[in-house]
């Protein structure tokens, strides 16, 4: 079973965007130091959309190599072409990896028939031995695929027995826990949903594949562990605790311009890569056309990162203890985020 906290990698890169592999290994060997379960190599939040194919296979293998036994290694493999996605889950299956997540394609916009008849079904049948992880995020990819198709995929294959699921719809999570029983893993995709899913007596998710995970991975894996320990009061402290942390997955402000304010969302990597480069964890910069954020952007990172730091720095411990930082000069000191936002 898929419980617990998967941290969806950040992949760090050099300040001429090449990959940065000694990060990879720094925050790789940071999750596994703080118990997680396992980690997503190469999924979006490890900016997969601007990896080529080689870059996919490096990260991935050396994340694998380094968590070793520590957790579970996820591959993600997803693409808008069934061919290249079989091809790149081939590549991670041969390096021994027993996992991949498969998000919904995007942009051409199959049908869910379409998801699981042209993409799921036949990567599934050809791979047996690996486990297959759907992750559904329409808001992501322009489209869906639904839980009634998630169920006959169940029923199908032996190896489809988890979903990421981040529709944000919880109508549509208890129809996948309906159709499929308790014998499939709901994964979180949503880490301000996250407690909300695990408790909800009609959803009973198993955990997350979290973004904030990247920077507290032992509070993440403890809220998710308390919980699947039946220890909800325990669990819903540390929510409390971290939850302004799971609001920054997606910053959104609105930026003057001469015709106008405008919104402008910074959305997942940015803020939370922009964070780790502030905290002095391995990161680097996000590759376009992610860009930098705003002042307004940052101030908000800034002030609910503050305000978790003010009333619990016994959080940022484990980052400051691996990466030997004084965390409240770098959230104090602009000298270390003048240069991540736009003038």
């Amino acid at each position: 079973m898929f419980t617990g906290c998967f941290t969806a990698s950040i992949t760090p890169m050099k300040n001429n965007k090449n990959v940065d592999y000694e990060g990879v290994q720094q925050l790789t060997e940071f999750q596994a130091e703080n118990g997680v379960s396992g980690i997503l190599a190469c999924g979006t939040t490890g900016e997969s959309p601007t990896l080529p194919w080689k870059e996919h296979d490096l990260v991935t293998q050396r994340i694998y190599e380094y968590l070793g036994d520590k957790g579970v290694t996820i591959a993600g493999t997803g693409s808008n072409s069934t061919k290249e996605m079989v091809y790149a889950t081939k590549r991670v299956c041969d390096l021994g990896i027993k996992t991949v997540l498969l998000v919904d394609p995007y942009y051409n916009g199959p049908s869910s028939l379409e998801i699981r008849k042209e993409y799921i079904a036949p990567v599934a049948k050809r791979f047996p031995e690996i486990q297959i992880v759907p992750y559904i995020i329409p808001g992501r990819t322009g489209t869906q695929l639904l839980p009634q198709d998630v169920a006959i995929l169940h029923a199908q294959f032996e190896n489809v027995r988890a979903v990421k699921e981040a529709t944000g719809n919880f109508e549509n999570m208890k129809l996948t826990r309906k159709f499929c029983g308790t014998d499939l893993d709901i994964l979180s995709g949503d880490d301000d949903k996250t407690y909300e899913m695990m408790v909800s007596p009609d959803i009973l998710a198993n955990g997350s594949i979290s973004v904030t995970s990247n920077i507290f991975p032992h509070a993440v894996q403890k809220m998710t562990q308390y919980i699947n320990d039946k220890r909800e009061s325990k669990a819903k402290e540390v929510y409390k605790t971290i939850k302004p942390m799971f609001e920054l997955v997606t910053v959104k402000t609105y930026e003057e311009t001469p015709y106008g304010p405008t919104l402008c969302k910074a959305r997942n990597p940015l803020a939370y890569k922009t964070l780790m480069n502030i905290l002095g964890m391995a990161s680097g910069p996000c590759r376009q056309p992610l860009g930098k954020m705003t002042k307004k952007g940052i101030k908000i990172v800034l002030e609910k990162t503050r305000t978790v730091y003010n009333k619990n720095p016994e959080l940022f411990d484990p980052v400051k203890n691996f990466f030997d930082v004084n965390v409240s000069e770098r959230l104090y000191n602009k000298k270390y985020w003048e240069r991540l936002i736009y003038d």
